[in-house]
């Protein structure tokens, strides 16, 4: 398969450089005003590609079609392909300056004479030797994740396109804001999008499948002191920063994300402001066991009424349901892995299956109709600066994706 590796690679370096960071404290959706000018972009993109029915609507959906070039395809499932086009506001995604290193030596790649990628703290990227590897300058996250699925997806239609002795059914183009901040597919119509099943080209390095995530909860809390002069404040200072401290000590240290792999659970505080008067905390809570999820849930109330009785019902407590496992889903419908596995092999690819340490739009898509496994972009050390990507692993992306095309049949 011939897939047009230079328009690959000038597609993602073209979205890499556009900023689509997301915002979990925004009202709106989406939640920053570039994603729906980057929306403008794909709406462009897709229809001078040749795709039909290209659209974005209201709240920044991007859909497509290619349409079916069997003669009969009435008995074929349409297939659907999903990424993202925001990117992680866990580290800047404007001024993003990627680089190509050609024909990695092996050794550390040094970013910007300050920074450098590390092949002792990142040892994997040693598989790479002799391919060409996109990389940041060190001073933002690279994008991959998920510009590289949207680049994946497009330059595999146009491979299609430009080739109709290759035979598949309808396939359904999608590209969703607000990933990254859990708010995906709040919005996104189902029924309306057609698909019988799809695949969020999402995932990390070249073989990754994945048909399970955490089960996901959110936890917010909040905790308000009382301020007095500190020359006078013996028995009346409360102060709510000391507090928020105090809490967290109370969580288990070798649960949180830094001590956990695989199918281990963790509470994870992502940020804290404190002061005298007040402080809030939040929190996320993941595990890929449902009962374990709701001891975590659980747990987390305790640790609150404990403290309330302590300091007299200063804290509150909110907890929110995210996502659930999309294993329970992907499990009823056993075709839908099949297909990805084989058209993996096809393209000489081993399949790679394992848990998501996270979650997808796949995740909430499929519990809402649309069985939606994840399959890898190539990226590695996705939301900060030591994102990098092979550009090779994307070819084998675009390639697994034709597959699934052709090989969709029945």
């Amino acid at each position: 398969m011939n897939i047009n590796k230079s328009a690959l690679v000038e597609r993602f370096l073209k979205y890499v450089v556009i900023d689509t960071t997301s915002y979990p404290t925004s009202k709106t959706f989406p939640s920053s005003d570039s994603q729906l000018d980057f929306g403008d972009l794909m709406v462009k993109e897709c229809a001078e590609l040749g795709l039909h029915d290209v659209k974005k609507d209201s709240y920044g959906y991007v859909t497509a079609t290619l349409p079916s070039n069997i003669e009969d395809s009435s008995n074929v499932p349409t297939v659907a392909f999903l990424a993202h086009m925001d990117t992680s506001h866990a580290a800047s995604g404007k001024d993003v300056k990627p680089n190509i290193i050609k024909n990695y030596d092996g050794n550390d790649i040094d970013l910007n004479g300050t920074i450098k990628l590390s092949t002792e703290e990142f040892p994997h990227i040693k598989q790479y030797v002799g391919e060409d590897i996109i990389v940041t300058d060190g001073t933002t996250l690279l994008g991959a994740d998920n510009k590289a699925g949207i680049a994946e997806i497009l330059t595999a239609m146009e491979y299609l396109i430009e080739n109709p002795q290759i035979k598949h059914g309808t396939i359904r183009i999608g590209f969703t804001p607000d990933e990254e901040i859990g708010r995906g597919v709040d919005h996104f119509d189902v029924k309306a999008f057609g698909a019988d099943f799809g695949y969020t080209i999402d995932g990390g390095e070249i073989g990754e499948l994945e048909n399970e995530s955490f089960n996901a909860a959110g936890a917010t809390i909040e905790i308000t002191g009382k301020s007095v002069h500190p020359g006078t404040a013996k028995g009346v200072l409360v102060n709510a920063g000391l507090i928020a401290a105090e809490l967290v000590s109370m969580f288990p240290k070798n649960e949180t994300p830094e001590t956990t792999e695989g199918y281990e659970g963790f509470y994870f505080l992502t940020d804290m402001t404190a002061g005298i008067e007040h402080a809030k905390l939040n929190f996320i809570l993941r595990d890929h066991d449902k009962v374990k999820l709701e001891e975590r849930k659980e747990f987390t109330q305790a640790v609150v009424e404990k403290m309330n009785i302590v300091y007299n019902d200063r804290i509150k407590l909110t907890i929110s349901d995210q996502y659930q496992n999309m294993r329970e889903i992907i499990d009823q419908h056993p075709h839908v892995m099949e297909l990805a596995k084989e058209a993996m092999k096809k393209a000489g690819v081993e399949p790679n299956i394992k848990p998501i340490r996270g979650g997808t739009d796949g995740s909430r898509l499929s519990f809402m109709g649309l069985p939606c496994p994840n399959i890898f972009t190539g990226g590695h050390n996705f939301h900060g600066p030591f994102e990098y990507i092979p550009i090779d692993s994307m070819v084998k992306a675009c390639e697994v994706i034709v597959n699934i095309c052709e090989l969709n049949k029945q």
